[in-house]
């Protein structure tokens, strides 16, 4: 994708599909001139319910990542949606699936957290076993 099909794209508003469980199992993005300004969000659901017959679609921002919005906009959702994340309706926020069991939420960024701060550098992964970081080619 060039620059400015991405600059176009990035401007179209942005809708995740989900499943009955609330996890998003598809996303996709409308062209602007389909939707209704003042309603986007519900004409761009009816106009997906039309080509795919599946009601259950959630608006994002493609610019929102970690409750903070990209370009100085006013963040929408935590974060953007992606295949695999899971819409939560309390929260209103797109959650991305939890790396490993022993790391917790965050609530203002609905991220998950590691039981211990990550070093700074060299690189590190970490692993549940060790619970630990454990540092990339030593």
């Amino acid at each position: 994708m060039n620059g400015l099909e991405m600059e176009a794209w990035f401007g179209m508003p942005s809708f995740a599909e989900l499943d009955e469980n609330n996890i998003v199992i598809n996303v996709n993005s409308l062209h602007p001139d389909s939707v209704d300004p003042e309603n986007e969000e519900e004409s761009g659901i009816d106009l997906l319910e039309s080509l795919s017959g599946h009601r259950r679609w959630k608006r994002y921002s493609f610019n929102t990542s970690l409750g903070r919005h990209m370009q100085d906009g006013v963040p929408f959702r935590k974060n953007a949606a992606a295949i695999g994340y899971t819409y939560d309706e309390e929260r209103d926020a797109f959650i991305p699936p939890q790396p490993y069991p022993s790391w917790t939420l965050d609530e203002e960024t609905c991220d998950w957290l590691p039981p211990i701060d990550e070093p700074i550098r060299p690189l590190y992964r970490w692993s549940e076993a060790e619970y630990g970081w454990i540092l990339l080619n030593p």
